[in-house]
C-alpha cells in the first residue's frame, strides 16, 4: 500500500509538462500581438504608398 501511494505522491507532485506549456502559451500571446500589431501598421503603410504614389502622379 505504501507503494501505490508513494506513486500517487511523485505523480501529483511532478511538473516537468508544465514547462512547455508555458512556453506554448507565450508563443502563442506573442503571435497573437504580431499580427494585431501587423494589422494595425500595415494600414498605415498602405496609406504612405498611396500618398506617396498620387504625388508622383501629380509631379508628372
Amino acid at each position: 500500500m505504501r507503494r501505490i501511494s508513494d506513486c500517487l505522491k511523485d505523480f501529483l507532485c511532478e511538473d516537468a509538462g508544465q514547462d512547455l506549456i508555458e512556453y506554448a502559451l507565450v508563443a502563442g500571446l506573442i503571435g497573437l500581438a504580431a499580427v494585431l500589431a501587423m494589422s494595425g501598421l500595415s494600414t498605415k503603410i498602405g496609406n504612405s504608398f498611396n500618398t506617396v504614389g498620387s504625388r508622383l502622379t501629380n509631379a508628372i
